[in-house]
């Protein structure tokens, strides 16, 4: 039970910080932004009686139900709490506080920045604020290699040149891109981490005492077994993963090791295991 309050305490934060960035900086800088939010923006623009928040929850409803029918009972009951709290929100504090415009390039970015963390936040508790980002969800099952982020953005595109068409200038859309590529950013650092993770092959004939400098700097090694294929000579590569910040001792270690050794780093995305990321019951 506790963990169930918790879990719908950052939904309901990740929510709200979703409502304070639309309010405070793409809304008043007329920045056309993606998604069911971004349908809304659209028909308030159109039709100013109408609010965001509401219009936000009428279009959520077809999808959630195709939610409800793919992903199940959880993903409804949690998703729908994250966009009622997100669409109440955006109408309040409009109501609250009436947010000036600033230069569109700082609303932008801050925009996309607060917006993927919030958007971040609710993703990690397994449910999504509706719209597209249940779409991201639907796709993610059919493409579960592709990170949410990316996903969120397909559906998004069209929704921005909609909305770029009728606000009427293409630094709309420009604008609303540059928010959307930063929202995808944060929103997959919050889900997948921000130290970057990377995996290297090493190559040399002094193999056991890199295992042995690895294994001091605490770093798990799997050796491989290779040959060469101009020589034909037996070879032992060296797998590992480590940090991004772990690279520089690396390289430091086998070069002293062995100056000519083989050294190829690859990034690595979400590196599960001892030393790195948990295991979750509900994959993202």
């Amino acid at each position: 039970m506790a963990q169930k309050v918790k879990s719908y305490g950052i939904i309901a934060l990740g929510a709200v910080l979703y409502a304070l960035a639309f309010d405070w900086f793409v809304a008043p800088n007329q920045i056309a932004m993606g998604g069911v939010t971004g349908l809304a923006q659209i028909v308030n623009a159109l039709l100013p009686m109408l609010p965001v928040g509401v219009l936000t929850m009428v279009i959520n409803v077809p999808l959630f139900l195709a939610g409800w029918r793919l992903l199940g009972g959880h993903l409804l009951v949690s998703s729908l709490f994250a966009m009622a709290v997100s669409s109440v929100a955006i109408d309040v504090i409009a109501w609250l506080v009436a947010f000036q415009p600033m230069d569109p390039m700082l609303a932008s970015l801050c925009g996309g920045a607060g917006m993927g963390f919030g958007l971040g936040l609710v993703f990690s508790q397994g449910a999504t604020s509706g719209g597209t980002d249940i779409i991201g969800k639907l796709l993610k099952l059919k493409f579960p290699w592709l990170p949410t982020g990316k996903l969120v953005m397909v559906p998004d595109m069209a929704v921005v040149v909609l909305a770029a068409l009728v606000f009427g200038t293409v630094n709309a859309a420009l604008y609303g891109l540059i928010q959307m590529y930063l929202l995808a950013k944060v929103m997959d650092g919050v889900l997948y981490g921000w130290d970057t993770s990377r995996v290297a092959y090493i190559i040399t004939d002094h193999w056991e005492e890199a295992v042995r400098g690895l294994l001091d700097m605490e770093r798990g090694v799997t050796l491989l077994q290779g040959q060469g294929a101009y020589t034909g000579a037996e070879k032992r590569v060296l797998l590992v993963a480590f940090k991004q910040r772990e690279i520089v001792p690396i390289k430091r270690m086998l070069r002293e090791i062995d100056p000519t050794a083989f050294f190829i780093v690859c990034d690595a995305h979400e590196v599960l295991g001892e030393g790195f990321g948990d295991y979750q019951k509900e994959e993202i």
